[in-house]
C-alpha cells in the first residue's frame, strides 16, 4: 500500500524564537507555514549523544540502573551521555560513557544504528555502538550519578521489553537490533 505522496506539500519554516537555553537543551517557538496553514510549533535542539551496547566474554549486556528525575524512579539502560561538544564524534563519547558507567573500556568499538528519540520535537540523535573485549578499567562518575552496573542474559532484556517493564527508546532500539543483527530470539 502507497502512502500519501508529500512532495508536492509546501512547508517553510517562517521564524525560530529562542524561548530558553538550559544545561544540555535549547528550546524554540518556530512558526511554519504548511499548506497554506500557520501554526507554532514546540522545537528542542540538543547536541547529539551516545550509547554503547556493552557485551561480555560470555554473551551478557553489561546494563546500568540510574535514577532519570524525568521519570522520577530508576531505569535500566545501556550506558549513554551528550556529547562534551556538537562536533566530537560519537564513537569518541560512546568510549568515554563506557570507562565512565561501568568501569569497563573496548578497544574496538562498532557502528550498530543512530536512532533520533523523540521526532515530533527534538532533534536529539544517538549513535548506538556495540563494545565487545570489554577490559576492566574504573567507573568515573560525575559527583551527583549514582549507577549500578548489571550483567543480563539478552532474552531476559528481550521478555523485558516484550512484556513492557523496559521503556528506553535508545536501549529498546540497540537490543532489538543487536539481537537481530545476532540471530538471538
Amino acid at each position: 500500500m502507497k502512502g500519501k505522496d508529500f512532495s508536492m506539500e509546501k512547508t517553510t519554516r517562517l521564524k525560530r524564537d529562542l524561548a530558553y537555553t538550559g544545561t544540555i537543551l535549547k528550546i524554540y517557538r518556530d512558526t511554519v507555514v504548511a499548506n497554506g496553514i500557520e501554526e507554532v510549533y514546540d522545537y528542542i535542539h540538543h547536541d547529539g549523544a551516545a550509547a554503547v551496547l556493552p557485551v561480555t566474554k560470555d554473551g551478557k549486556i553489561l546494563m546500568v540502573r540510574q535514577y532519570r528525575n524525568a521519570l522520577d524512579r530508576f531505569t535500566l539502560e545501556i550506558p549513554a551521555g551528550k556529547l562534551d561538544a556538537p562536533d566530537e564524534p560519537k564513537i569518541e563519547c560512546a568510549a568515554r560513557e563506557l570507562e565512565e558507567e561501568t568501569g569497563f573500556r573496548s578497544e574496538t568499538l562498532e557502528f550498530l544504528m543512530t536512532v533520533n528519540t523523540t521526532v515530533a520535537f527534538c532533534d536529539e540523535q544517538i549513535g548506538v555502538y556495540i563494545a565487545k573485549d570489554l577490559i576492566p578499567s574504573k567507573q568515573h562518575l560525575d559527583a551527583d550519578e549514582s549507577i549500578d552496573v548489571e550483567e543480563w542474559e539478552v532474552k531476559d532484556l528481550l521478555e523485558m521489553i516484550y512484556t513492557g517493564k523496559m521503556t528506553d527508546a535508545k536501549t529498546i532500539a540497540a537490543i532489538l537490533a543487536y539481537a537481530q543483527k545476532e540471530g538471538i530470539r
